[in-house]
């Protein structure tokens, strides 16, 4: 039987054809060849008795920490474990079908003796279907608490090192660390995957670089990411040194979520900026077009679980805290702030506002009381000492100058508290202020609103008739955060400025009843349908999809270290075979040669555009074999190719993509057939005038028969927008003219229709047939959209019976990439060393070893 290893060894192999298949069945009943096996889903286990266990599916979930609860005895020093209900990857199950299972991965928050790992991982997973991944105490201490805590959790927050006092600056040290606790993770899920049925989910910036090592072990393993803090913008993240290996391991997944589309926004400016990808929306979703592989883009915030919380609220113990809290705050309005302990959540920024209010409202002393409670910190250090000492400082300011006896304008519990005793305090605050100056999500607006929601249990404990008395909730929610843009009813303010806080809490407090019914329910209906099952589900659904075609595709891996990538192409789209175009070519009696110019016979980012005597070269040489017709088939204007190929005088030329064509340097210029009235020059050139002048880089050029506005040398993200933006004006305004409007690479193109590369083709093919001589070789590369059309152009030529048929088409795009072409090569370089091969097969050496020698070097 073949292990997983060699599977992923055979995908090397750009030839094979057998792995567009579909997997193999777990159970076969009769023999068969397994190249029988088909791709049609519907009968890939027809050989499978109906009574056959059918494998459950499994979904295997990566974070950082288990969602598991550790303790140890101090008499007997035996560990026990219990599961953490508040995780939301525990919570996150509930999204999966009921026949799904379910296994986690990640890091306890005990540290455990090497002598007895073993013993607890087994443990872990028999009992609670958990993978515990150990990490040493130097390698936990410099990943968890200085790369991630340190370094990237401030900087995904915008928060610069721009001195050491600052924020850690970035340390290669810690980085390895990160790297090695990735791959730690990555060696524990490869112990448990089953790479043809798992579906991998990874959670947040601690496992960034994870899907690089689980796909470079399997090609075809189902992955998928969530990114739980904010994406900074590429201003901020361009500072990363190992910036390009961390989008290259995250584009290595087969789905990306975030929050909210802000996030997205950043890593796809990210991944335009440094790596030149560019997002495209198909059918209402977003991807990234990868090396071959679509990347899909994902926007959705988590939820809460309802059931969990709802349970809490309907416990007798809840009541009487409620009660109690109720009591204890008779006569006073409570405005409640549920925080970590860090610098961004801006608990000092929320007490300087209480502050400002109570100095502008008198009469709110002695009425209104903040409580703020603090969850304890999740790192250590210089930076979370500053936070409690500023707030501790501030608060006893405000304290001493507005309280009085019986009155503590701002209360400060810190915690832990339990999920009990926080709902308590949920629902006995007329207001919640969530003030973070960045965060990637919060979920504690959500919490309060379901808390305000109640039950009947804590309604009794009030004696609160739920008929009479309807539910209210006011949020101020900070514009920075996660969650803000789903609470359409919260009051949003900018939570440095203290006065607009300030006047949100007065408004708050004095909001009529009504309106807070009307906020508080539509809070309520969003929140209760996008709970944390509706979340999960969303993103399994997305992931299944995005991995359906991975059967489909060929695959191999390229790259070194975290650069590793896999390329997926089509099953019959290969690297163009020097053998058989040398020997088809040797046989042929009539050869069209059909070459792009940019971006195939030269460079795409040269700057001295003009073909190199090399080229020149190897085209005469073609050209010089009475079999062959070489054309350069090019978007650029006539003047241009004529200078620069002066020196090929049989070398035909095609300019303006196929509207002026000439087949040697003495014959004239023909123009395409079709009636062409140019009056819309007139319309396109005034539109696309401010653009040039709006995009600092970027020029007009005119052509006879196009305008083409180009933005190569432009700012990369401002560039590619306003690119789109000109697209859809002149689309707008060209409705009715006979044009056509084309983006293509750093360019926008207007036209006339009827004018393409796909056209000259059909030209050419059709007047080598009258004059008595139809090719029985076709070659064709290009690079481009442009040049696609020549490719679409020769598949519908070959498939249509009308037309004689060609013995020999080959048909080459430059670049690993979908393509209607059926052959790839990787770079100009080999387009030359292919030509030179060919060309070296037209002189008189009269030995087929000798056109064979001319090849070495090519593959």
């Amino acid at each position: 039987m073949l292990s997983r290893s060699c599977f992923d060894l055979l995908n090397l192999d750009p030839i094979e054809d057998f792995w567009t298949a579909t997997p193999i069945p777990k159970l076969m009943t009769v023999p068969r060849v397994i190249s029988e096996f088909e791709t049609d889903d519907n009968h890939q286990n027809d050989d499978v008795p109906a009574d056959s266990p059918v494998p459950h599916q499994r979904r295997i979930i990566v974070a950082n920490q288990l969602p598991i609860r550790a303790s140890r005895d101090a008499k007997t020093s035996k560990w026990s474990f219990e599961l953490d209900h508040d995780s939301l990857v525990l919570q996150l199950r509930d999204g999966f079908k009921p026949d799904v299972e379910v296994l986690y991965v990640g890091c306890l928050k005990a540290e455990i003796d090497p002598s007895e790992q073993d013993e607890v991982a087994s443990l872990l997973l028999h009992e609670f279907r958990c993978v515990p991944t150990f990490l040493s105490m130097d390698v936990q201490n410099k990943f968890y608490h200085g790369f991630c805590k340190h370094y990237l959790w401030p900087l995904f927050h915008y928060m610069l090192p721009m001195t050491p006092s600052h924020g850690a600056r970035f340390d290669r040290a810690l980085w390895q660390a990160y790297v090695s606790a990735n791959k730690a993770f990555a060696d524990r899920i490869i112990e448990v995957l089953n790479p043809d049925e798992d579906f991998v989910w990874i959670h947040d910036y601690h496992l960034m670089v994870l899907p690089t090592f689980l796909r470079k072990r399997y090609y075809r393993v189902k992955l998928g990411f969530f990114l739980h803090s904010p994406f900074p913008s590429s201003e901020i993240y361009r500072t990363i040194p190992v910036r390009e290996e961390i989008l290259r391991a995250l584009l290595n997944c087969d789905l990306i979520g975030f929050h909210i589309f802000d996030y997205a926004r950043h890593f796809l400016s990210c991944c335009s900026r440094m790596l030149g990808l560019h997002y495209e929306f198909k059918r209402g979703y977003m991807g990234l077009e990868y090396y071959g592989r679509t990347v899909s883009i994902k926007m959705l915030p988590v939820g809460i679980h309802m059931g969990q919380l709802q349970s809490v609220l309907s416990l007798e113990d809840t009541a009487r805290k409620v009660k109690q809290l109720k009591e204890e705050f008779e006569g006073k309005t409570v405005i409640l702030g549920v925080d970590d302990l860090d610098l961004f959540k801006g608990i000092s920024l929320k007490f300087l506002a209480m502050r400002q209010l109570l100095e502008e409202h008198q009469n709110l002393r002695g009425k209104v009381v903040f409580v703020q409670i603090t969850n304890p910190a999740r790192s250590r250090g210089k930076d979370v000492q500053d936070v409690l000492n500023e707030t501790s400082a501030i608060a006893k300011e405000i304290n001493q100058r507005y309280g009085e006896p019986g009155y503590q304008p701002i209360i400060v519990i810190n915690g832990p508290l339990t999920t009990q005793e926080k709902a308590a305090y949920y629902a006995i605050s007329e207001c919640c202020l969530v003030n973070a100056v960045r965060d990637g999500m919060n979920l504690v607006p959500y919490k309060y609103t379901v808390c305000r929601q109640g039950s009947p249990v804590l309604d009794r404990a009030l004696g609160i008739d739920e008929a009479d008395r309807p539910k209210t909730s006011v949020i101020i929610v900070s514009e920075f955060i996660g969650c803000s843009p789903s609470l359409s009813g919260a009051i949003r303010v900018n939570p440095w400025n203290i006065d607009a806080v300030s006047d949100a809490i007065n408004l708050a407090t004095t909001m009529p009843e009504a309106e807070k019914q009307f906020r508080h329910d539509k809070h309520y209906k969003y929140i209760s349908s996008h709970d944390v099952a509706y979340w999960a589900r969303s993103f399994d659904q997305d992931l299944e999809r995005a991995c359906r075609e991975h059967y489909r595709r060929r695959c191999w891996g390229i790259g070194l270290g975290l650069g590793f990538r896999v390329v997926a192409l089509g099953p019959n789209f290969r690297k163009l075979s020097v053998d058989h175009i040398a020997h088809a070519y040797k046989n042929a009696n009539s050869r069209l040669i059909l070459l792009d110019y940019d971006g195939t016979m030269t460079p795409q980012a040269s700057v001295d555009k003009a073909p190199s005597g090399e080229v020149i070269s190897v085209l005469n040489c073609l050209c010089n074999d009475p079999k062959n017709v070489v054309f350069i088939v090019s978007g650029r204007e006539k003047d241009s190719l004529s200078k620069w190929f002066s020196l090929c005088e049989k070398l035909g030329l095609s300019a303006e993509h196929g509207y002026l064509t000439r087949w040697t340097k003495d014959s004239p210029w023909e123009t395409c057939t079709l009636a062409m009235d140019f009056g819309w020059k007139n319309i396109v050139l005034p539109v696309m005038e401010p653009y040039t002048e709006a995009t600092d880089g970027s020029f007009i050029e005119q052509k006879e028969s196009a305008l083409v506005w180009h933005h190569q040398d432009a700012d990369p993200h401002f560039g590619s927008s306003q690119a789109k933006e000109l697209l859809d004006h002149l689309e707008s305004v060209l409705i009715n003219e006979p044009v056509v409007v084309k983006r293509g690479q750093h360019i926008v193109e207007v036209k006339p229709q009827g004018v393409s590369k796909g056209i000259v083709v059909q030209n050419l093919i059709s007047k080598m047939q009258s004059r008595g001589k139809p090719p029985d070789f076709l070659l064709c590369i290009g690079d481009d959209r442009s040049d696609e059309d020549m490719f679409k152009s020769i598949v519908h030529s070959s498939s249509n019976p009308s037309v004689p048929s060609i013995a020999e088409v080959f048909a080459c795009t430059v670049g690993q990439k979908p393509s209607m072409a059926k052959y790839y090569l990787d770079d100009t370089v080999d387009v030359i060393k292919l030509v030179q091969g060919l060309a070296a097969a037209s002189s008189t050496q009269p030995k087929f070893a000798q056109v064979q020698k001319s090849f070495e070097g090519f593959i």
